[in-house]
């Protein structure tokens, strides 16, 4: 293994990179493709890349600017995939503890940090319980005296030390400690839900992820997450839903957010879903109109924009695609455009943009067999309805709506 040359190893010297990101995060790529492909044949020699790749990779990128979190989010990726790697290995037992001291003293020395969430999975790459039971005890007195010291004190192995704990079957000892004042966030905590988990207790551990959210900062999706996860584990799935899901769930858009919840309540009616979802957010209901059209429901989709704002270009999408196919509804999404549009919604509108949205809402009303009088008498109500007669949609289309 001492053998081998890695090609990462002289990308990644000390400060090898300035302030911007792409080049390290594109090394980092290149870096976990070598591991893995010397993984499929030597998993062994594979595992002392990913030590030592664990090694540099903090003092190499020390430079670079991270506050967008792209290149946080790629080191937490390589953790993520090069862990499992070193766990799995099959190796003598001080060859195993070589590398978790090369390790310990990579995260001391992580000044940024970027590698502390190795920390969480230190039982994990202990690969046995009595090895994690050994770090468990090396930590001890150190978390012992830092837990008494004052609240700004900080030991960088705290979460070693639970997840050794952990992973040695201590579970006990576990939850004992997570009682001291200085564990009481939800980064300690979770690893006392694992406990009560772990030790069949699993009303226990909903209590206690619960109680967690009387603490200042604890994140309540989180929690949520953790608990529906156990209700589900049980076959608990209305409970789940009804107690759990809306908060555990939030996506990055309207949109992931209801298709995940379909996807992963698939015996619940899309739309009560919908429903649901709209109802935990009063005042936004504009905001699921994508959600509601990507499910078909393109009546409740139209009620729900005609009750707040929706972006108007995802409007005139609507319409311009569902001129043919529905072209009730893309008449009401183009008039839903014009009128968000002409009380000022939407940004940077542009008269380009007014005239897509009446030439998709002429072409859904010649599909539907609508007279060209009727459509632009109702564009015409729309457009100057509540005293809105001075605004860009009115100045672009008052010409056209002359029959």
């Amino acid at each position: 293994m001492t053998a081998h040359k890695w090609q990462f190893t002289a990308r990644f010297r000390n400060h090898a990179f300035g302030w911007q990101s792409d080049k390290p995060i594109q090394r980092i790529k290149e870096a976990l493709s070598e591991i893995k492909q010397v993984a499929k044949h030597e998993p062994a020699l594979a595992a002392a890349g990913a030590v030592l790749f664990l090694e540099k990779i903090s003092p190499a990128i020390e430079q670079v600017d991270s506050s967008s979190g792209a290149i946080g989010s790629m080191v937490n990726r390589a953790i993520d995939t090069l862990v499992p790697i070193i766990a799995k290995a099959s190796v003598a037992p001080p060859i195993r503890q070589q590398w978790l001291q090369r390790l310990w003293q990579a995260l001391q020395d992580d000044n940024i940090p970027y590698i502390e969430q190795l920390g969480d999975y230190w039982g994990e790459l202990c690969a046995d319980a009595e090895c994690a039971s050994q770090w468990a005890d090396e930590f001890r007195p150190s978390v012992e005296q830092v837990a008494q010291a004052s609240a700004y004190a900080y030991f960088k192995g705290s979460s070693a030390y639970l997840s050794s704990l952990y992973a040695a079957g201590r579970h006990e000892e576990l939850l004992e400690i997570l009682a001291k004042p200085y564990f009481k966030g939800w980064w300690y905590r979770q690893w006392g839900v694992r406990a009560l988990l772990a030790m069949g207790k699993k009303a226990e551990a909903i209590h206690y992820a619960e109680d967690s959210k009387k603490i200042i900062n604890t994140p309540a999706s989180a929690v949520a997450k953790v608990c529906e996860d156990i209700l589900l584990s049980s076959g608990l799935y209305e409970e789940a839903y009804d107690r759990y899901a809306l908060e555990a769930n939030q996506g990055t858009t309207h949109l992931v957010t209801f298709r995940g919840l379909v996807k992963k309540y698939p015996h619940k009616p899309a739309v009560d879903i919908l429903r649901d979802l709209v109802a935990s957010q009063p005042g936004s209901e504009g905001k699921w109109f994508a959600a509601a059209k990507d499910a078909g429901l393109f009546d409740v989709a139209i009620e729900l924009v005609n009750k707040s704002p929706t972006d108007p270009r995802t409007l005139i999408r609507a319409s311009r695609d569902f001129a043919e196919k529905q072209a009730d509804f893309a008449v009401s999404a183009g008039l839903a455009a014009l009128y968000w549009m002409a009380r000022g919604y939407g940004y940077q509108m542009t008269t380009s943009d007014v005239l897509e949205a009446y030439s998709a809402i002429l072409k859904a009303a010649n599909a539907k067999g609508a007279s060209e009088a009727e459509i632009k008498a109702q564009i015409r109500e729309v457009i100057t309805r509540e005293n809105s007669s001075t605004n860009i949609v009115l100045a672009t289309l008052r010409d056209r709506l002359i029959v």
